[in-house]
């Protein structure tokens, strides 16, 4: 009886182990990696080898869209709003009316300031009639020089008069200019700050007003960085929303450091594609030093799933492997890994077209 319960534990044993090694595969025919591995078809298009190129090492720092000319309207004067001649993103011309204040108590003082320089006319005029008249007759003897000399008082006090009253109403004047808002430049309107029939305060802004013709990106860049760029030399700018890179000239370099940061403030001014506006994200590139990239057609990667594929020419047939690309140069991309130098792929295209 023990004889045949440790036979039949025996056996059980035995189909176990069987079952294990049949599920861990070894019951079945084993292929090469190398033939699993590769995956070998007929080439489909141009044979391009993959090429190391020596470019530029780029630094990148981010930045905002500021413009050049920018002013902020502020009024001079106590008074309140009767028009309103722009809206915000109106573009408007030099010496063109934005606003126009309240100026009836000015004007009314004006007039005022005139007439106090005609009866300052009148009182000059007569005092100069009577100096001319009364010298004639203290050269005969007729008056005493006493009489003479007051008399030539008064047309210097008359005169004094005349200037002051002329004076008040060049200022008066001057003043009521004050009430008629024109553009001091062409530009666009950023942002107005009152309605008709709102009564400001001087000092208090108006019109915000920028020239779009000539906008700068002002970046922040780190101190080690910084050293390596210049006023007047070229870099590259990328604006983010409009997904596109343009050259710029480093126009300045703030001559101190954040004592938070430990950055410099660089402004970067260009050319400008339309679509620009203050307040936009960008980035300036600077260039460090020399990098080798290993470059291959841009259409020669084909994507699966996550996975990035190229077909890798070798012994006249091409294999299928899986690379990691990085950056893009124009219709070419980075290899960063799974390729090598002068390794050949193939590019899709018509047969004829094979290098």
């Amino acid at each position: 009886m023990k004889k045949r319960n440790s036979i039949s534990f025996l056996v059980s044993g035995l189909l176990v182990l069987i079952l294990l090694l049949w599920m861990s595969g070894k019951f079945h025919s084993k292929v090469p990696s190398e033939a699993r591995q590769k995956q070998l078809h007929k080439i489909d298009g141009r044979i391009v080898p993959a090429r190391l190129v020596r470019m530029p090492l780029m630094e990148s720092a981010a930045g905002t869209v500021q413009a050049v000319h920018e002013t902020t309207i502020s009024s001079k004067l106590l008074s309140r709003v009767m028009e309103m001649k722009v809206k915000a993103g109106q573009m408007v011309r030099k010496d063109e009316l934005l606003i126009k204040l309240d100026d009836t108590d000015l004007r009314a003082k004006l007039q005022q300031v005139k007439s106090s320089v005609v009866m300052a006319e009148a009182a000059h005029n007569q005092a100069a009639a009577d100096e001319k008249r009364l010298g004639s007759l203290t050269k005969s003897g007729a008056i005493s020089q006493q009489e003479y000399d007051k008399t030539v008082t008064k047309l210097k006090s008359s005169d004094a008069e005349l200037k002051r009253a002329r004076e008040a109403v060049n200022e008066v004047q001057s003043i009521l200019d004050y009430a008629t808002i024109l553009s001091p430049m062409d530009g666009t309107v950023i942002d107005k700050k009152v309605d008709v029939g709102d009564t400001v305060v001087p000092g208090q802004p108006l019109v915000k007003l920028f020239d779009p013709a000539r906008m700068q990106l002002v970046a922040s860049v780190r101190e080690s960085h910084a050293s390596k760029l210049k006023v007047g030399q070229e870099i590259e700018v990328k604006i983010d929303t409009l997904n596109k890179i343009c050259s710029g000239t480093v126009s300045e370099i703030v001559p101190e450091s954040s004592s938070t940061s430990r950055t410099f403030q660089v402004k970067v001014t260009g050319p400008c594609p339309t679509g620009i506006y203050s307040g936009m994200f960008g980035r300036i590139y600077i260039p460090l030093a020399d990098e080798q990239v290993l470059l291959i057609p841009s259409k020669s990667v084909r994507k699966s799933g996550q996975l990035e594929m190229v077909d890798v020419a070798e012994n006249g047939n091409a294999v299928r492997r899986s690379i990691r690309t990085g950056r893009t140069f124009g219709d070419d991309v980075e290899v960063l890994s799974g390729l090598k130098e002068g390794e050949n792929v193939a590019v899709p295209g018509r047969p004829e077209e094979k290098d």
